[in-house]
C-alpha cells in the first residue's frame, strides 16, 4: 500500500471522527447554556439510541431511510456534484409508490410491493436526473436546482394529497387512501425493524461495488477528478452525469416507498420528515463512501431517535437533536479544509540511492 493511500485513509477516519468529537463539545456548551447537564444529556442520547434493545431497534428503523437518502448525495459527489435534493426525491417517490399500489387493487402483495419499489425508484430517479440534465445542458448549478426542485416536489405533494388524491375519510390530517395492510412491508424475523433496513444495506453495498469495482465507477471517479481529462479520454460525461443522478434519485425515491410501505401505509405530511436533509449530513460524514454510509446512518438515526427521551428526561425540546445535527454539519464542512494538511501524515520520500560506478 502506497504512502499516499495510507495517509488518505488515515485522514478519512481521523478527520471525520475529530469533527464529531468537536461537534459534541460544542453541543455540550449549548446545552449548558440552556441550563442542562451536558453529561446527563449525552447519557440520555446514548440511552435513547443504543441503551436498550428496544431503542437500538428504533435507531435501526430510522437509519434505514437515511442510508438511501445519503446515497442521493454520495453518488453524485463522485462526479464532483453537490446534490441536496434527497427530500424532494423521497416525497415524489413515496407519492408515486402509493399511486402504484392503489392502481393494483386486486394484485398479490408481492406484485404490489415490486410495483411500488419500481415506481418509487423511477420517479425519484427522474426527479434528480432533471438536476443533472439542467447542469449538463444549461450549466445550472446542481446544488441550487436540486434544492429548488425539492420545494417544487413538496408543493406538488401537498397539492395532490390535499386535493386529487385525498381520501375523503381523512379529515384533520389530509392523506391518500391506505395501500392496505396486506401490502405493508413486515418486520425482519426476530426484530421489530422493517425490511427497509435490508433495502438500505443492500443499496449501499451495490453502490460501493458499482463505484469502486466496475469500469463505470472508475469512469465516474475520473470525471470527478478532472472533467477535461475525462473528455479527452473519450468518456461520455453527459451520459455519466445523467446516469449517476438517476441512480442517486432512485435511491431516495426508494426511501419514500419504504416509508410508505413500512411505516405510514399512505402518503401524508408525515412523509416529509426531514430524512432527505439528514441524508446530506450522513453522506458528508461518510466522505461519500457508500460503505461508510452504513455506520454513519446508524449514528444519525440514533441521534434522531433520542429526541423524545431528551424532552422527557432533561427538559430540552425535541428540536435539540436538530441543533446537534446542524453543529455536526457546520463542523464537518469546516473540517474539509484539513485534508492534505495534517502534518502527522506528510509524505517522507527517501532520496534515491547514488548509482554505483561501473568498474
Amino acid at each position: 500500500m502506497s504512502a499516499v493511500t495510507t495517509r488518505g485513509r488515515a485522514e478519512g477516519v481521523l478527520i471525520p471522527s475529530g469533527a464529531v468529537v468537536v461537534s459534541l463539545l460544542l453541543f455540550g456548551v449549548f446545552v449548558t447554556l440552556a441550563g442542562a447537564n451536558p453529561l446527563e444529556v449525552f447519557y440520555q442520547i446514548w440511552r435513547g439510541a443504543f441503551g436498550t434493545w428496544f431503542s437500538f431497534q428504533n435507531t435501526l428503523q430510522r437509519a434505514a431511510p437515511l442510508m438511501l437518502t445519503a446515497l442521493c448525495t454520495a453518488l453524485p459527489a463522485r462526479l464532483g456534484l453537490i446534490v441536496i435534493g434527497g427530500e424532494g426525491a423521497l416525497v415524489a417517490g413515496g407519492l408515486a409508490s402509493v399511486q402504484a399500489a392503489l392502481a393494483l387493487p386486486h394484485s398479490s402483495p408481492v406484485t404490489v410491493l415490486v410495483a411500488m419499489a419500481f415506481t418509487g425508484f423511477l420517479v425519484g430517479g427522474l426527479w434528480i436526473a432533471l438536476c443533472g440534465s439542467l447542469f449538463d445542458h444549461r450549466g445550472v448549478n446542481e446544488t441550487i436546482s436540486s434544492l429548488l426542485l425539492t420545494y417544487i416536489a413538496i408543493a406538488l405533494f401537498n397539492h395532490l394529497v390535499e386535493g386529487p388524491m385525498r381520501d375523503p375519510a381523512s379529515l384533520n390530517k389530509p392523506s391518500t387512501r391506505d395501500i392496505g395492510e396486506a401490502n405493508m412491508l413486515g418486520p425482519i424475523p426476530g426484530m421489530d425493524v422493517h425490511y427497509g433496513l435490508v433495502y438500505g444495506a443492500i443499496a449501499c453495498l451495490l453502490a460501493y461495488v458499482l463505484m469502486h469495482r466496475t469500469v463505470f465507477g472508475f469512469a465516474a471517479r475520473m470525471v470527478g477528478g478532472n472533467v477535461k481529462a475525462a473528455q479527452l479520454a473519450g468518456l461520455k460525461v453527459r451520459r455519466l452525469v445523467t446516469s449517476i443522478c438517476f441512480l442517486a434519485g432512485g435511491a431516495a425515491g426508494l426511501a419514500g416507498m419504504v416509508e410508505v410501505a413500512a411505516v405510514h401505509g399512505k402518503a401524508n405530511a408525515s412523509l416529509a420528515a426531514g430524512y432527505g436533509y439528514s441524508g446530506i449530513l450522513v453522506a458528508f460524514i461518510a466522505r461519500h463512501n457508500p460503505l461508510a454510509v452504513l455506520p454513519v446512518a446508524v449514528l444519525l438515526g440514533g441521534i434522531r431517535a433520542s429526541g423524545g427521551l431528551l424532552q422527557r428526561t432533561v427538559g430540552l425540546p425535541d428540536a435539540a437533536v436538530s441543533v446537534l445535527q446542524g453543529i455536526l454539519f457546520i463542523v464537518i464542512l469546516a473540517s474539509e479544509t484539513l485534508y492534505g494538511r495534517m502534518r502527522g501524515f506528510k509524505l517522507r520520500v527517501a532520496a534515491p540511492a547514488p548509482a554505483k560506478e561501473a568498474t
